[in-house]
């Protein structure tokens, strides 16, 4: 048996990042199992941002037997779980597929190396600042509270926000998670799952709990995750962005390389072990913002109130980032900056679709 690295859903738009990061420091074999699912990669083919060196099995982490046919090869000293289906708005649909991957494959995963009597060094797992729901809010008087979900009579009345009030930035240290979609309850089952087998077995554990996260190489493709490569594909078309509630909700937009250096670090600092970190720019911009800057780079109309709103969606999501540059990590990538950049590789990618 060889020791290498897993990364589990390691062809996708984290993994793919990451594996030349991994590939640039570490000697180890890297191994990354993903099942291609067409909704992320429609032509179920190797992604040609992985990098070559890496060793890709297409299978399923739900499937036994995908472990069985891996274990008997491999005994993974690092393992980087990126495995999940993301789709916040899609997951109220689609529970059970949402659980399946992200709860039972991640079972499946820790049942594989029980049976193989081995233990991983480290598992870095990609967490969601989903799990934090709408997060703590606080009133004039300095009053905090969690408001909890939106409800969908809120919703349907376009009451956006809860009067008199402001959110707070998320904090792994201070807001409890309270999850508002399955996606974001699957996620936290994933940090309670890991933790619970580590601390069983001594495998120490490291968790990123990821903002909005876009840039080069992200799936053109899957409608329910990437906001920024939909606004730049309408921008591009000469399209107005149409803008969910009142436009005014506010995210972290994370670009993809900050994201790659951050997990590089949770698999090698010590301080990150047993930690729970928070990964963003630390600085939320509106979602008309993001609106704005896409349809000024490509010229295309202003942005626009489509009246629409998300279930399961949180009001506002920023976080603070001070314990995260601690591990000696800080964001490098601004936002007009990274959407520069998007819009520049998408450019490229369709011009090259269309030849």
């Amino acid at each position: 048996m060889k020791d290498c690295i897993l990364i589990t859903g390691g062809a996708g738009f984290i993994g793919s990042a990451l594996s030349h990061l991994l590939r640039a420091e570490d000697s180890r074999p890297i191994v990354a199992i993903d099942n291609l699912h067409p909704q992320v990669h429609p032509a179920q083919t190797r992604p040609v941002d992985l990098h070559p060196d890496v060793e890709l099995i297409v299978a399923d982490i739900c499937d036994s037997g995908t472990w069985d046919t891996f274990m008997a090869q491999w005994r993974p000293s690092l393992v980087v779980h990126l495995a999940a289906e993301t789709g916040t708005g899609q997951s109220l649909s689609e529970a059970s597929r949402h659980t399946h991957v992200n709860v039972t494959g991640t079972a499946r995963m820790l049942d594989a190396f029980v049976a193989a009597n081995h233990v991983p060094d480290r598992i870095v797992l990609t967490s969601s600042r989903a799990v934090y729901g709408e997060g703590i809010w606080k009133r004039p008087g300095g009053e905090q509270f969690q408001p909890g979900q939106r409800s969908k009579r809120m919703l349907d009345e376009a009451q956006w926000d809860f009067p008199g009030a402001e959110a707070l930035p998320f904090c792994a240290g201070h807001t409890p998670p309270n999850p508002t979609s399955i996606y974001g309850a699957t996620k936290l089952a994933q940090e309670h799952i890991i933790n619970a087998w580590a601390l069983s077995f001594g495998t120490e554990v490291a968790t990123l709990r990821l903002q909005n996260v876009y840039g080069a190489g992200q799936s053109l493709d899957n409608p329910y995750t990437g906001i920024v490569s939909l606004f730049s594909r309408l921008a591009k078309a000469g399209q107005s962005i149409p803008l969910y509630e009142d436009g005014m909700m506010r995210r972290d937009f994370v670009y993809i390389s900050d994201v790659a250096r951050a997990v590089l670090i949770a698999t090698r600092q010590q301080a990150a072990v047993g930690r729970v970190f928070d990964v963003g720019c630390g600085l939320p911009s509106t979602i008309r913002d993001l609106a704005d800057e896409v349809a000024r780079h490509y010229g295309a109309p202003a942005p626009h109130i489509c009246g629409k709103y998300r279930n399961g969606d949180v009001r506002h999501a920023g976080c603070d980032v001070t314990p995260t540059l601690e591990l000696g990590w800080a964001p490098q990538v601004t936002m007009a900056q990274g959407v520069a950049s998007l819009c520049d590789w998408i450019d490229a990618r369709l011009e090259g679709e269309v030849r």
